[in-house]
């Protein structure tokens, strides 16, 4: 029975996108609608927060040692030795109510990311990577939450999330990036909802569940294989850190919780660990398109 531990119970509204610096020993993520980006050290439990122009619905690291963000209508060049954003690309300006969302470096170090509709009710957002050039080309379309982008250990199967929708999709990842044979994965039921994803060295599926409170792990062929239950409702993506890489550091959030749900879910919105079975697979840094020459 894995007992996940709440080791920063900070509180986040929405709570998203943990990432691992294997350097720092740190875990970096973001809180979307605080609009602030935040970093837990894992030795020493010390702990850093930004500020960020806009809401940042990701942040992944890159090879030039800062980080790509992507903030509510664009890219942006985060260093967290100055706090400083710096403007690289904007996105999808003829979609007003969009903001973007989720995002992962795959491991030929190129970004994926999801945009969404800030109402969470109209299906105009869509699933994006950004080349050699830099340029952010579209990749699927017509969702309206376009969440946790994830890969498989070949290299050959996209995982993505249409989380309103309570799908998780896969597809066959082809030439620079090009998708086909979109396919259901699994589709969730019940009143939970599929978010953040990670992928373990088996090749196995975890996905968050909002309002479900907990991770479910999938095998490859998309059978329901572990549940790591939470003490709070809104569980929103891990990651996989550590030397070994089996230790898992989780985000939560309060949005959606009614008064009476924050008060007794205390630890909702707190980064929470535990220790998996199985080690993750590396955490991947961009190295293609917006990183910096070194």
């Amino acid at each position: 029975m894995i007992s996940p531990e709440c080791i920063w119970p900070l509180g986040t509204e929405l709570g998203e996108g943990p990432v691992w610096s294997k350097a720092d020993k740190a875990v970096y993520f973001v809180d979307i609608k605080r609009k602030h980006i935040h970093r837990y050290e894992t030795e020493t439990r010390e702990t850093m927060t930004w500020p960020a122009p806009s809401e940042p619905g990701f942040i992944v690291p890159a090879s030039d040692e800062t980080f790509i963000c992507g903030l509510r209508k664009g890219l942006y060049r985060f260093d967290a030795r100055t706090g400083s954003f710096d403007k690289l690309v904007d996105v999808e300006h003829d979609r007003a109510g969009n903001r973007l969302n989720d995002g992962f470096a795959d491991p030929q170090g190129y970004l994926w990311f999801g945009t969404m509709d800030d109402g969470e009710t109209e299906p105009t957002g869509a699933l994006y990577r950004v080349g050699d050039d830099g340029k952010v080309a579209l990749r699927d379309d017509g969702y309206d939450i376009a969440n946790g982008p994830a890969m498989s250990p070949d290299r050959r199967t996209l995982y993505h999330t249409d989380t309103r929708g309570q799908t998780i999709y896969a597809s066959d990842v082809g030439e620079h990036g090009a998708l086909s044979n979109k396919r259901v994965f699994v589709k969730v039921q019940g009143s939970a909802y599929p978010d953040g994803m990670a992928v373990d060295a088996e090749g196995c599926v975890w996905v968050a569940l909002y309002t479900g409170g907990c991770i479910e792990r999938y095998s490859p062929d998309g059978k329901q294989i572990d549940t790591v239950a939470f003490p709070c409702s809104n569980i929103t993506k891990l990651v996989f850190g550590g030397d070994d890489l089996r230790t898992a550091y989780v985000t939560t959030a309060q949005k959606g919780l009614s008064e009476a749900k924050r008060e007794r879910e205390t630890l909702a919105g707190g980064l929470f660990t535990f220790r998996s079975p199985v080690p993750g697979l590396p955490q991947n840094v961009l190295t293609r398109g917006l990183v910096r020459a070194r």
